[in-house]
């Protein structure tokens, strides 16, 4: 029987947490964790989920799509309408790279200040309030 296991968090490395949480919690609405500070940081959904934003020294971005520095991970954010998303998303701080696998699908690849690539999904079938 595999090993039931309920994800908690996802941390993404950066060279300012508290800039990368101010970019998503603008971008999300979730709440900054109160303990956050200038090493460590984060935003934490209704259900406890946790994204966290990690000081590294010396850090560099992902070259995305390139894999000189890989993306090492990236998310996904169902949305109702895609542009309407990327133009907030944009306005924040975000960057629409050139390459563009989904052109013509249903996902966008933006990355965030600290070059985080990220998708933005086309949601159908959820309903948002």
């Amino acid at each position: 029987m595999p090993l039931q296991m309920k994800l908690t968090a996802i941390t993404l490395d950066c060279p300012d947490p508290l800039a990368l949480l101010a970019f998503y919690q603008q971008a999300t609405g979730l709440e900054p964790h109160p303990k956050s500070d200038a090493h460590f940081a984060g935003i934490t959904r209704e259900d406890g989920l946790f994204i966290g934003f990690q000081r590294v020294d010396d850090y560099q971005a992902p070259r995305w799509p390139d894999q000189t520095v890989p993306q090492q991970c990236h998310l996904d954010f169902a949305v109702q309408d895609m542009d309407e998303a990327e133009a907030q998303l944009l306005e924040l701080g975000a960057r629409r790279p050139d390459h563009q696998p989904g052109k013509d699908k249903h996902w966008r690849v933006l990355t965030d200040p600290a070059g985080h690539p990220f998708c933005l999904i086309k949601d159908k079938e959820r309903k948002f309030t």
